[in-house]
């Protein structure tokens, strides 16, 4: 499995735990520490992927410039 499977692995239990909790009734603190867990997971699997695939994020989107037409 590489980093890149395992993070996303890690970040759906996150986020399955977080749901399982909130359909429980988990009290506010409980939710608020699976959420940060889910998003600190969300960051990693971000961060794995940004390796994996470097020219997506390397160079900036470019848009072509539009010149107005004179009225």
């Amino acid at each position: 499995m590489t980093k890149l499977e395992y993070a996303e692995q890690r970040m759906q239990q996150k986020w399955y735990a977080l749901a399982m909790a909130e359909q429980q009734g988990a009290s506010i603190p409980v939710l608020e520490r699976l959420y940060s867990a889910y998003v600190l997971a969300m960051e990693e699997y971000n961060r794995y992927h940004a390796e994996q695939e470097p020219q997506e994020f390397s160079s900036p989107i470019s848009l072509p410039l539009q010149k107005k037409k004179a009225s």
